[in-house]
Protein backbone atom coordinates (compact mmCIF):
# COMPACT_ATOMS: atom_id res chain seq x y z
CA UNK A 1 0.00 0.00 0.00
CA UNK A 2 1.69 3.40 -1.11
CA UNK A 3 1.38 6.44 1.16
CA UNK A 4 1.41 10.02 -1.10
CA UNK A 5 2.33 13.46 -0.41
CA UNK A 6 -0.67 15.22 -1.87
CA UNK A 7 0.08 19.05 -1.11
CA UNK A 8 2.13 21.10 1.17
CA UNK A 9 0.92 25.00 2.42
CA UNK A 10 2.57 27.28 4.10
CA UNK A 11 1.22 30.48 6.23
CA UNK A 12 3.27 33.17 8.17
CA UNK A 13 2.40 35.39 10.75
CA UNK A 14 1.36 38.94 10.14
CA UNK A 15 4.32 40.61 11.64
CA UNK A 16 7.78 40.75 10.01
CA UNK A 17 11.11 42.61 10.27
CA UNK A 18 14.34 41.95 8.58
CA UNK A 19 17.91 41.38 10.04
CA UNK A 20 18.64 45.40 9.48
CA UNK A 21 15.38 46.60 10.98
CA UNK A 22 15.86 44.07 14.20
CA UNK A 23 19.75 45.89 15.30
CA UNK A 24 17.94 48.93 16.79
CA UNK A 25 16.04 46.80 19.04
CA UNK A 26 18.83 44.91 20.51
CA UNK A 27 20.73 48.29 21.09
CA UNK A 28 17.56 49.20 23.54
CA UNK A 29 17.97 45.08 24.75
CA UNK A 30 21.95 45.16 25.24
CA UNK A 31 21.94 48.45 27.07
CA UNK A 32 24.24 48.32 29.97
CA UNK A 33 26.12 45.52 28.29
CA UNK A 34 29.88 45.92 27.83
CA UNK A 35 30.50 47.63 23.95
CA UNK A 36 32.16 44.23 22.79
CA UNK A 37 29.75 41.72 24.32
CA UNK A 38 27.06 43.95 22.11
CA UNK A 39 28.97 44.45 18.74
CA UNK A 40 28.97 40.44 19.28
CA UNK A 41 25.43 39.91 19.77
CA UNK A 42 24.99 42.28 16.45
CA UNK A 43 27.54 40.67 14.85
CA UNK A 44 25.82 37.15 15.26
CA UNK A 45 22.68 38.37 14.41
CA UNK A 46 24.21 39.91 10.90
CA UNK A 47 25.88 36.73 10.29
CA UNK A 48 23.06 34.03 10.51
CA UNK A 49 22.36 33.77 6.97
CA UNK A 50 18.82 34.98 7.85
CA UNK A 51 17.56 38.15 6.01
CA UNK A 52 14.23 38.16 7.44
CA UNK A 53 12.39 36.92 10.62
CA UNK A 54 8.46 36.69 11.26
CA UNK A 55 7.08 36.73 14.37
CA UNK A 56 2.83 36.06 15.85
CA UNK A 57 4.30 39.44 18.08
CA UNK A 58 5.46 43.13 17.35
CA UNK A 59 9.07 43.40 18.40
CA UNK A 60 8.06 45.87 20.65
CA UNK A 61 5.82 43.11 22.52
CA UNK A 62 8.95 40.27 22.04
CA UNK A 63 11.28 42.89 23.61
CA UNK A 64 9.24 43.96 26.29
CA UNK A 65 9.08 42.04 29.26
CA UNK A 66 6.19 40.14 30.06
CA UNK A 67 5.12 37.12 31.97
CA UNK A 68 5.01 33.59 30.89
CA UNK A 69 0.88 33.75 31.50
CA UNK A 70 0.74 36.66 29.54
CA UNK A 71 3.15 35.60 26.15
CA UNK A 72 1.68 31.81 26.25
CA UNK A 73 -1.59 33.32 25.86
CA UNK A 74 -0.48 35.17 22.83
CA UNK A 75 1.01 32.21 21.13
CA UNK A 76 -2.36 30.24 21.64
CA UNK A 77 -4.29 32.86 19.95
CA UNK A 78 -2.06 33.06 17.37
CA UNK A 79 -1.38 29.44 16.66
CA UNK A 80 -4.81 28.72 16.48
CA UNK A 81 -5.39 31.52 13.70
CA UNK A 82 -1.95 30.22 11.78
CA UNK A 83 -3.10 26.64 12.45
CA UNK A 84 -6.95 27.24 10.76
CA UNK A 85 -5.16 29.21 7.88
CA UNK A 86 -2.82 26.75 6.74
CA UNK A 87 -4.69 23.81 6.87
CA UNK A 88 -7.34 25.46 4.98
CA UNK A 89 -4.87 26.59 2.51
CA UNK A 90 -3.97 22.88 2.16
CA UNK A 91 -6.99 21.59 1.77
CA UNK A 92 -8.10 24.49 -0.96
CA UNK A 93 -4.88 23.38 -2.71
CA UNK A 94 -6.03 20.08 -2.43
CA UNK A 95 -9.10 20.34 -3.46
CA UNK A 96 -9.93 18.16 -0.40
CA UNK A 97 -13.06 18.78 1.57
CA UNK A 98 -12.72 19.12 5.78
CA UNK A 99 -14.49 16.02 5.63
CA UNK A 100 -12.50 14.03 3.70
CA UNK A 101 -9.72 13.93 6.68
CA UNK A 102 -9.76 10.83 8.72
CA UNK A 103 -6.45 11.45 10.64
CA UNK A 104 -4.83 15.23 12.18
CA UNK A 105 -1.29 15.32 13.66
CA UNK A 106 -0.57 18.61 15.18
CA UNK A 107 2.91 19.43 15.70
CA UNK A 108 4.51 21.99 18.51
CA UNK A 109 6.76 22.48 20.37
CA UNK A 110 7.03 26.55 21.28
CA UNK A 111 4.00 26.71 23.71
CA UNK A 112 1.56 25.30 26.29
CA UNK A 113 -2.16 24.45 25.36
CA UNK A 114 -4.58 21.65 26.56
CA UNK A 115 -6.83 21.17 24.52
CA UNK A 116 -3.84 20.94 21.79
CA UNK A 117 -4.51 22.89 18.60
CA UNK A 118 -6.36 19.68 16.55
CA UNK A 119 -9.25 19.97 19.34
CA UNK A 120 -9.62 23.99 18.03
CA UNK A 121 -9.43 22.65 14.14
CA UNK A 122 -11.64 20.16 14.41
CA UNK A 123 -14.35 22.55 16.38
CA UNK A 124 -13.86 25.57 13.66
CA UNK A 125 -13.32 23.19 10.48
CA UNK A 126 -15.93 21.17 11.14
CA UNK A 127 -13.61 17.87 10.98
CA UNK A 128 -14.97 14.81 11.52
CA UNK A 129 -16.40 13.89 14.68
CA UNK A 130 -14.81 10.62 14.22
CA UNK A 131 -11.64 11.80 13.10
CA UNK A 132 -8.21 10.28 14.97
CA UNK A 133 -6.29 13.13 16.37
CA UNK A 134 -2.56 13.22 17.23
CA UNK A 135 -0.61 16.07 19.05
CA UNK A 136 2.79 16.03 19.00
CA UNK A 137 4.72 18.26 21.48
CA UNK A 138 8.35 17.58 22.46
CA UNK A 139 10.30 16.95 19.29
CA UNK A 140 11.39 19.99 18.60
CA UNK A 141 13.21 20.83 15.06
CA UNK A 142 12.45 17.07 14.29
CA UNK A 143 9.03 16.83 14.39
CA UNK A 144 7.74 18.01 11.29
CA UNK A 145 9.43 14.90 10.00
CA UNK A 146 7.92 12.39 12.97
CA UNK A 147 4.71 13.73 11.86
CA UNK A 148 4.78 12.77 8.63
CA UNK A 149 6.04 9.31 9.31
CA UNK A 150 3.29 8.87 12.42
CA UNK A 151 1.01 9.60 9.72
CA UNK A 152 2.71 7.73 7.34
CA UNK A 153 2.18 4.23 9.17
CA UNK A 154 -1.39 5.22 10.23
CA UNK A 155 -2.20 5.53 6.14
CA UNK A 156 -0.28 2.38 5.22
CA UNK A 157 -2.70 0.38 7.32
CA UNK A 158 -5.53 1.72 6.23
CA UNK A 159 -5.77 1.86 2.72
CA UNK A 160 -8.09 4.56 1.31
CA UNK A 161 -7.78 7.18 4.47
CA UNK A 162 -6.32 10.92 4.05
CA UNK A 163 -4.09 12.81 6.91
CA UNK A 164 -2.96 16.40 7.73
CA UNK A 165 0.36 16.97 9.37
CA UNK A 166 -0.30 21.04 11.01
CA UNK A 167 3.41 22.39 12.08
CA UNK A 168 2.95 25.88 13.80
CA UNK A 169 5.71 27.02 15.92
CA UNK A 170 6.75 30.24 17.61
CA UNK A 171 10.35 30.34 18.59
CA UNK A 172 9.94 34.00 19.52
CA UNK A 173 7.35 33.55 22.00
CA UNK A 174 10.48 31.58 23.74
CA UNK A 175 12.59 34.67 23.42
CA UNK A 176 14.24 35.54 27.28
CA UNK A 177 14.95 39.09 27.48
CA UNK A 178 16.84 39.26 30.82
CA UNK A 179 18.64 35.83 29.27
CA UNK A 180 21.95 36.93 27.77
CA UNK A 181 23.40 33.23 27.57
CA UNK A 182 24.81 32.39 23.98
CA UNK A 183 21.70 29.84 23.40
CA UNK A 184 19.28 32.59 23.89
CA UNK A 185 21.30 35.10 21.31
CA UNK A 186 22.10 32.33 18.98
CA UNK A 187 18.29 30.97 18.97
CA UNK A 188 17.01 34.91 18.92
CA UNK A 189 19.20 35.44 15.61
CA UNK A 190 18.53 32.04 13.78
CA UNK A 191 14.81 31.32 15.01
CA UNK A 192 11.61 32.73 13.24
CA UNK A 193 7.99 31.88 13.44
CA UNK A 194 5.59 29.71 10.76
CA UNK A 195 3.17 27.30 9.99
CA UNK A 196 3.10 24.42 7.31
CA UNK A 197 0.27 21.94 6.52
CA UNK A 198 1.13 18.50 5.15
CA UNK A 199 -1.71 16.80 3.13
CA UNK A 200 -0.80 12.88 2.40
CA UNK A 201 -2.94 10.02 1.54
CA UNK A 202 -3.11 5.86 1.05
CA UNK A 203 -6.16 6.33 -1.49
CA UNK A 204 -5.80 5.06 -4.42
CA UNK A 205 -6.96 8.61 -6.43
CA UNK A 206 -4.41 10.84 -4.63
CA UNK A 207 -1.28 11.51 -6.67
CA UNK A 208 2.05 13.13 -5.47
CA UNK A 209 5.59 11.97 -4.45
CA UNK A 210 5.24 8.78 -2.57
CA UNK A 211 7.03 7.81 0.69
CA UNK A 212 9.27 4.87 -0.08
CA UNK A 213 10.64 4.28 3.15
CA UNK A 214 11.28 6.14 6.83
CA UNK A 215 13.37 5.84 10.12
CA UNK A 216 14.60 7.46 13.31
CA UNK A 217 17.66 7.88 14.32
CA UNK A 218 18.52 8.81 17.97
CA UNK A 219 21.89 9.48 19.52
CA UNK A 220 22.67 7.67 22.70
CA UNK A 221 24.13 10.18 25.91
CA UNK A 222 23.39 13.81 23.94
CA UNK A 223 20.39 14.78 26.06
CA UNK A 224 21.09 17.83 27.19
CA UNK A 225 22.27 19.07 23.52
CA UNK A 226 19.02 20.86 22.79
CA UNK A 227 15.30 21.22 24.17
CA UNK A 228 13.47 23.49 26.47
CA UNK A 229 14.68 24.53 29.77
CA UNK A 230 10.91 25.49 31.71
CA UNK A 231 11.26 28.00 34.22
CA UNK A 232 9.41 30.79 35.43
CA UNK A 233 9.83 33.19 32.37
CA UNK A 234 8.97 30.69 30.36
CA UNK A 235 10.57 27.99 27.87
CA UNK A 236 14.43 28.71 28.51
CA UNK A 237 16.53 27.48 24.82
CA UNK A 238 19.11 25.10 25.55
CA UNK A 239 21.39 24.38 22.56
CA UNK A 240 24.77 23.45 23.15
CA UNK A 241 27.79 24.56 20.72
CA UNK A 242 28.62 20.87 19.64
CA UNK A 243 25.37 20.53 17.90
CA UNK A 244 27.25 21.00 14.88
CA UNK A 245 30.22 18.64 15.65
CA UNK A 246 27.68 16.09 17.03
CA UNK A 247 25.67 15.61 13.56
CA UNK A 248 28.93 15.68 11.53
CA UNK A 249 30.77 12.42 13.46
CA UNK A 250 26.70 10.32 13.58
CA UNK A 251 25.92 11.86 9.78
CA UNK A 252 27.65 8.57 8.07
CA UNK A 253 25.69 6.47 9.74
CA UNK A 254 22.32 8.76 9.77
CA UNK A 255 22.65 8.46 5.92
CA UNK A 256 24.24 5.66 4.81
CA UNK A 257 23.11 2.78 5.78
CA UNK A 258 18.94 4.14 5.38
CA UNK A 259 19.54 4.58 1.77
CA UNK A 260 21.44 1.39 1.91
CA UNK A 261 18.51 -0.93 2.95
CA UNK A 262 16.44 0.77 -0.16
CA UNK A 263 19.46 -0.36 -2.26
CA UNK A 264 20.63 3.15 -3.12
CA UNK A 265 23.44 5.33 -2.29
CA UNK A 266 23.63 8.96 -2.17
CA UNK A 267 24.44 9.60 -5.85
CA UNK A 268 20.66 8.29 -6.53
CA UNK A 269 19.23 10.98 -4.49
CA UNK A 270 18.32 14.06 -6.63
CA UNK A 271 16.43 16.49 -4.54
CA UNK A 272 18.28 17.36 -0.53
CA UNK A 273 15.60 18.20 1.49
CA UNK A 274 17.14 19.07 4.69
CA UNK A 275 15.78 20.90 7.84
CA UNK A 276 18.11 24.16 8.03
CA UNK A 277 18.88 24.26 12.21
CA UNK A 278 21.32 27.32 11.55
CA UNK A 279 24.16 28.56 9.23
CA UNK A 280 26.53 26.52 11.03
CA UNK A 281 24.45 23.01 10.77
CA UNK A 282 24.54 24.02 7.00
CA UNK A 283 28.03 24.35 6.52
CA UNK A 284 28.73 20.83 8.15
CA UNK A 285 26.13 19.25 5.97
CA UNK A 286 27.41 20.73 2.98
CA UNK A 287 31.27 20.26 3.72
CA UNK A 288 30.13 16.06 4.07
CA UNK A 289 28.51 16.55 0.81
CA UNK A 290 31.01 18.53 -1.10
CA UNK A 291 33.12 15.82 -2.98
CA UNK A 292 28.99 14.22 -4.14
CA UNK A 293 27.92 16.55 -6.02
CA UNK A 294 24.84 17.12 -4.09
CA UNK A 295 23.19 20.63 -2.87
CA UNK A 296 21.17 22.09 0.23
CA UNK A 297 20.64 25.15 -1.80
CA UNK A 298 16.38 24.92 -0.98
CA UNK A 299 17.67 24.70 2.63
CA UNK A 300 19.93 27.52 2.86
CA UNK A 301 17.08 29.77 0.60
CA UNK A 302 14.45 28.70 3.26
CA UNK A 303 16.71 29.98 6.09
CA UNK A 304 17.43 32.72 4.17
CA UNK A 305 13.96 34.04 3.75
CA UNK A 306 12.27 32.95 7.01
CA UNK A 307 14.83 31.46 9.51
CA UNK A 308 14.73 28.08 11.49
CA UNK A 309 10.69 27.77 12.50
CA UNK A 310 11.45 24.30 13.90
CA UNK A 311 9.70 21.23 12.90
CA UNK A 312 7.76 23.78 10.67
CA UNK A 313 10.81 24.51 8.40
CA UNK A 314 11.74 21.66 6.61
CA UNK A 315 8.32 21.54 5.26
CA UNK A 316 8.85 24.98 3.57
CA UNK A 317 11.75 23.21 1.98
CA UNK A 318 9.83 20.31 1.23
CA UNK A 319 7.60 22.60 -0.65
CA UNK A 320 9.81 24.52 -2.28
CA UNK A 321 11.33 21.28 -4.03
CA UNK A 322 7.53 20.01 -4.93
CA UNK A 323 7.00 23.45 -6.28
CA UNK A 324 10.21 23.05 -8.77
CA UNK A 325 8.03 19.91 -10.38
CA UNK A 326 10.76 16.96 -10.08
CA UNK A 327 11.06 14.68 -12.85
CA UNK A 328 9.04 11.38 -12.71
CA UNK A 329 11.21 9.27 -10.78
CA UNK A 330 13.78 11.75 -9.11
CA UNK A 331 14.42 10.53 -5.38
CA UNK A 332 14.44 12.87 -1.87
CA UNK A 333 15.83 12.47 0.93
CA UNK A 334 14.36 14.68 3.81
CA UNK A 335 16.29 14.65 6.59
CA UNK A 336 15.61 16.71 10.46
CA UNK A 337 16.73 17.04 13.66
CA UNK A 338 15.58 17.76 17.06
CA UNK A 339 15.84 17.44 21.15
CA UNK A 340 16.68 13.83 22.41
CA UNK A 341 19.04 14.23 20.44
CA UNK A 342 17.26 12.57 17.16
CA UNK A 343 17.41 12.64 13.36
CA UNK A 344 14.63 12.01 11.65
CA UNK A 345 14.49 10.66 7.32
CA UNK A 346 12.46 9.78 4.92
CA UNK A 347 13.26 8.93 1.63
CA UNK A 348 10.64 9.96 -1.16
CA UNK A 349 10.04 8.94 -4.70
CA UNK A 350 8.33 11.73 -6.77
Amino acid sequence: MSVTIKTVAKQLPKYSRTTEEIIPFLDAWLVGQEDRFVRKVKKIFEGAAVDKRYSIMDPVEVFTQTSFEDRNAIYVREVIDLGEKVLEKALAKSGWKATDLDYIITVSCTGIMIPSLDAYLINSLKLRQDIVRLPVTEMGCAAGISGIIYAKNFLQANPGKRAAVIAVESPTATFQLEDFSMANIVSAAIFGDGAACVLLSSHEDDEGPEILAEEMYHFYDAIEMMGFKLTNSGLQMVLDVEVPETIATHFPEIIHPFLAKNNLKIADIDHLIFHPGGKKIIQTVENLFADLGKNIDDTKEVLRLYGNMSSATVLYVLEQVMDSTPEKGDKGLMLSFGPGFSAQRILLQF
